[in-house]
């Protein structure tokens, strides 16, 4: 893959809402690991701050407040009952299920992670300006608004970062709804994009050009190449390398898939060219250092 092959392929993803979307939860979390103590990360932070000390709160409606699934709830409520930051309770509202409670060491290091916190925040919007900033949380919580805000706390309305996660989360949802009709998922419309933009690819270029490890793109590719979407043939130039190509099926699939791409946050946000669908590529282009996607 040449240099203007490479240019036009990230351009083609950073097109895309849900894609810098992606890149942009994917950030967060890498760097939340780096910030937040011990296993903590921005879920973490915000069960704790959903959940007030001693007052049980049920796993269904603490997973709504903090935007995620129950299992993803789950799974980070035993990280923090664990470290003896929460405890673990029958729900005063229904005996048959578990309530969780924040307990006096939670409330202790929900106050000392606070400073992490902000400064998670800080890192994250370094390249935009405070305006920038606003804007860009004003957006977020457009593509979101049709969730329960009501029951989230308003610190965590304030966080990028936490907005990014419940943005990307949102998206994702309804484009892997919209795509199953296609029999194909967001990250394989991201791998035939590429191909679709860049022409024939290696995996290891794939894996590049979508920031994913090489055995995602492996796993990816085995299940395109399963639908008929894409074939691997090896190279003219050099008979020990394998291309990846679309099928000629493939190309009505990522026809189909473009315009539903298109659809996912129209309602939301508008479509191409819409001041708000606008914004919010060319703001998290910028979060991301997206300059060579642009160029």
């Amino acid at each position: 893959m040449d240099e203007t092959s490479r240019r036009a392929a990230l351009r083609a993803l950073y097109e895309l809402p849900g894609h810098l979307l992606w890149r942009a939860a994917a950030r967060v979390t890498a760097e939340a690991h780096g910030i937040l103590p011990g296993d903590a990360g921005i879920h973490a932070y915000a069960a704790l701050l959903a959940l007030a000390e001693r007052e049980p709160r049920s796993q269904r409606g603490l997973a709504a407040a903090v935007g995620v699934s129950r299992t993803t709830l789950t799974a980070v409520g035993r990280t923090l009952q664990r470290d003896g930051l929460v405890e673990r309770v029958r729900d005063p509202a229904d005996r048959r299920c578990y309530a969780l409670t924040r307990t006096p060491v939670g409330g202790s290091a929900l106050r000392r992670w606070s400073a992490d916190v902000e400064r998670l925040e800080r890192h994250l919007t370094t390249p935009l300006s405070r305006d920038e900033t606003r804007r860009l949380r004003e957006l977020l919580t457009v593509v979101i608004e049709d969730q329960p805000l009501s029951l989230t706390p308003s610190a965590l309305l304030a966080s990028t970062g936490f907005l990014l996660t419940r943005a990307h989360q949102r998206a994702h949802r309804d484009f892997a709804a919209a795509l199953a009709a296609l029999g194909i998922e967001p990250r394989d419309f991201g791998t035939m994009r590429c191909l679709q933009v860049a022409g024939p690819l290696t995996q290891g270029e794939v894996a590049s050009l979508l920031d994913v490890s090489p055995a995602s793109v492996v796993q990816i590719v085995d299940g395109l190449e399963a639908a008929g979407l894409v074939v691997r043939r090896r190279g003219v130039e050099d008979r020990r390398v394998h291309l990846l190509h679309l099928s000629a099926r493939a190309r009505g699939v990522l026809a189909e898939a473009t315009e539903l791409s298109d659809l996912v946050l129209e309602d939301r946000i508008g479509g191409r060219g819409s001041p708000r669908h606008d914004d919010l590529v060319r703001l998290l282009g910028t979060l991301l250092g997206a300059g060579v996607a642009s160029s």
